[in-house]
């Protein structure tokens, strides 16, 4: 039996886009191993791999079967597991990669979106119990059925924090090209700082509203399963990343809530829906029929209905737009995205709101409309202005 503890490292495909970065890895991860440590290293495609294999497909026809492309997608990560674990080999370690499947982890039938129902992770603890570093590749499983699956966008996350859970790990590292979770974009935002920790309630709903550092359904399963997280930047031994503590939101007062550094989040593929409420029903039902979106925000008042989607995981948004358009009288603009403050109770506090329209308004923005949920609250902004909006509503709530 395994008696070192196990951690669990996730690389995505910036990280993984060259042979030299590959070697990194494999350096790292043997010293890791030599501290003591189980590893298993969960890898995405190399680079741009995934996109390239992708629009192979849609060059033969717009609408590739589904089942065949999970097949051929698969083989992006399958590559990179291979490769990292050959340079591992050359270092002087054991390795062996595994595909989803050979690593036991289990999906429904929803090809190109399918989620995980059970992981059996029986052949990972063989091997790491002889002492080998095992590579999987990430965003992939079986089904039931005994069919190849893919995981949608942030599947990778999915995979590691799935095998995290399942192997009793010690942690789960996930790599990437940012050092951490920022209280807004650092790209945007330059006064944006880096949060030491946070907790999982809290990445959950930054995720939700657009922080791409990692996925919000990878961060469900984290919090749901208590499994530590921490963001790293990638090829950097001075990163310190984000811890992510699997609890819930802190226990403070609403009175203290504006001292508490906030997250300022954008959804960079977001359409921004206004439709009489005599065609909600036909709408709601052409949007059920639209794969791969999310509903965000919805308000409705007598008549009138306004509504935030995000297709950020949608490869058609050009259907989508036009599917909700042609069942109902009213519009779908791809115009739209939004910029979201997140914090503890801060949709309860009506001076907090107050305080960030009034942020807004002093930068002449004026959002397309507001929505409110009880910790985060979101403005619905033409997409020249997000940048700016993004600064003033981060000014408005840092220390």
């Amino acid at each position: 039996m395994n008696t070192r503890p196990v951690i669990i490292q996730k690389y995505g495909g910036s990280s993984v886009a060259t042979l030299e970065k590959l070697e990194a890895i494999a350096q790292r991860v043997v010293q890791k191993q030599a501290e003591g440590f189980g590893i298993v290293v969960v890898v995405s495609a190399m680079g741009n791999a995934t996109d390239e294999l992708l629009k192979r497909a849609r060059q033969i026809t717009p609408e590739p079967p589904a089942r065949e492309l999970d097949m051929l997608l698969s083989t992006g990560e399958r590559t990179t597991m291979a490769l990292l674990s050959i340079a591992i080999q050359k270092h002087g370690a054991m390795s062996i990669s595994f595909t989803g499947s050979q690593s036991g982890i289990v999906t429904n039938d929803s090809h190109s979106n399918a989620r995980i129902i059970s992981v059996r992770p029986y052949r990972i603890q063989d091997e790491l119990e002889r002492g080998k570093i095992v590579i999987v590749a990430g965003f992939q499983g079986t089904s039931y059925k005994n069919e190849i699956t893919t995981l949608g966008r942030g599947g990778s996350d999915m995979t590691a924090i799935a095998l995290a859970g399942a192997l009793s790990a010690q942690a789960c590292e996930i790599y990437s090209d940012v050092d951490g979770v920022y209280t807004a974009d650092p790209k945007v935002v330059l006064s944006a700082q880096k949060l030491d920790q946070l907790s999982s309630a809290e990445m959950l709903e930054m995720a939700q509203h657009g922080a791409k550092v990692l996925h919000d359904e990878a961060i469900l399963y984290a919090h749901k399963h208590q499994i530590a997280l921490y963001a790293k930047k990638s090829h950097d031994a001075s990163s310190t990343g984000t811890y992510i503590r699997p609890d819930g939101w802190p226990d403070y007062a609403l009175e203290q809530a504006e001292l508490r550094p906030l997250a300022i989040v954008t959804a960079k593929k977001t359409l921004f829906a206004s439709l009489d409420t005599d065609s909600l029903q036909a709408w709601l039902d052409a949007l059920n029929h639209c794969e791969h979106i999310k509903l965000m925000d919805m308000a409705v008042t007598a008549g009138h209905a306004i509504a935030l989607i995000d297709i950020w995981n949608c490869p058609d948004e050009d259907a989508v737009k036009s599917a909700l358009t042609r069942h109902a009288h009213g519009i779908a603009r791809s115009d739209v995205k939004n910029v979201t403050a997140v914090g503890h109770d801060l949709g309860r506090s009506p001076a907090m709101i107050a305080k960030l329209q009034a942020k807004l308004t002093e930068r002449h923005i004026d959002p397309l409309a507001v929505f409110i949920q009880p910790n985060a609250v979101t403005f619905a902004i033409q997409d020249s202005l997000v940048p700016d909006a993004s600064n003033a509503l981060h000014d408005c709530i840092k220390k």
